[in-house]
């Protein structure tokens, strides 16, 4: 009979890493998952909220749900901010929970743009690069709703943003975490100035592969001047398909090629990437991120759709340097043991996901001591 614990040794996952300047044991890395439970006018994370991410401390790193830079940047309900103070000081009390149980966190920063919707700005137009409706859904207060043409964002607009971003960094700083992760993927505001059908500006944010590349490059400098480059992370999605707006064809991809290979002059701690769904019609996630690799040569966190089994195959086939999981993480709080030890995983009850309260959230039990299986 084997001793699970060594024989977990020589798992790719489970070995340490540095990202930057972060120092991770393992390589288990909890993506970043919107939960809707901070249900209170103020937008301030709560007491379940510390509870909810410490349980989770056994991570390598925990990558916090994506929180709002400013009140313009708001496009879903009960999800938190870090632009007040009572926001700040509410992280401070989850990131405080997080370390004395050991664990890193790094807070996700980002703005939906374009697919917000008027229920959550008192009425106003959401503002995007370019006067074009994305056509895609805002979860508001009212329900599911398709969102609306917004107007194009003023350059001063613009200026005004990339401040919000690094006075977000800023606060989440002062807040305790371990560092910054700036949230460029799916439909939100960097993937739409990314994207050449929904940014059709001529100015110096549009017109050129370069010139869309340049809103996330500005916010990179902007919050890397409060953090340091090596604390600071990106999360794009290059193969992202919502059509009509979002394609993966071949010139977003070749786009995407050539800001990663940017984006490999910053410095930054690491890449977090998804790869293609599966049955998408894209390239496999093996191929994708050998793409991801050949154009970017800093550290890289896979996502997207991992299993145990295949999180290993792409650390050991050095495509990666960490993989995150998302959903493994609502029902498994002591993934990482469950990986050492060979535990099933729980599934998660996707009717519960976005509820709010403790059900669904805080519940999940670990796996005792005394049920630890060989392997």
């Amino acid at each position: 009979m084997s001793d699970p614990t060594s024989a977990s040794g020589t798992q790719p996952l489970l070995q340490p890493v540095r990202l930057g300047a972060l120092e991770l044991p393992n390589r288990v890395v909890m993506a970043p998952m919107t939960r809707s439970r901070a249900a209170n006018a103020e937008l301030v994370p709560t007491a379940l909220h510390a509870t909810y991410y410490t349980q989770r401390a056994s991570a390598g790193l925990i990558v916090s749900e994506g929180t709002w830079v400013s009140p313009d940047a708001i496009g879903f309900i009960h999800v938190p901010g870090i632009y007040t103070e009572a926001q700040t000081a509410a992280w401070a009390e989850v990131t405080a929970s997080v370390h004395a149980a050991g664990g890193r966190i790094v807070s996700q920063i980002g703005h939906v743009g374009a697919v917000s919707h008027p229920d959550h700005l008192g009425g106003r137009l959401p503002a995007g690069p370019s006067a074009i409706n994305p056509q895609e859904m805002s979860f508001t207060p009212g329900g599911p709703k398709e969102t609306v043409t917004p107007r194009a964002l003023t350059a001063a607009e613009i200026a005004t943003t990339i401040d919000s971003y690094r006075q977000a960094a800023a606060n989440a700083l002062r807040a305790g975490f371990d560092g910054l992760e700036i949230h460029a993927q799916a439909s939100h505001l960097v993937a739409q100035f990314l994207n050449p059908r929904l940014n059709q500006r001529t100015d110096a944010y549009g017109g050129s592969s370069d010139k869309r590349a340049r809103f996330l490059l500005d916010i990179v400098d902007a919050v890397s001047g409060v953090w340091g480059g090596d604390r600071v992370g990106v999360k794009l999605s290059p193969y992202w398909r919502s059509e009509p707006a979002f394609t993966a064809d071949a010139e977003v991809l070749a786009d995407y090629d050539l800001l990663l290979e940017r984006l490999g002059d910053t410095e930054l701690a690491y890449l977090h990437l998804l790869g293609p769904e599966p049955g998408s019609g894209t390239d496999d996630t093996l191929t994708a991120f050998t793409r991801f690799r050949a154009h970017y040569r800093g550290s890289v966190i896979a996502n997207l759709g991992f299993t145990q089994a295949s999180g290993n195959e792409i650390l050991e086939r050095g495509l990666a340097d960490a993989v995150s999981f998302g959903a493994p993480f609502i029902a498994n709080p002591d993934l990482v043991e469950r990986f050492a030890h060979g535990h099933p995983l729980a599934a998660g009850d996707r009717d519960t996901y976005y509820a709010g309260g403790a059900e669904g959230y805080t519940d999940y039990p670990a796996v005792t001591g005394s049920q630890h299986a060989t392997v």
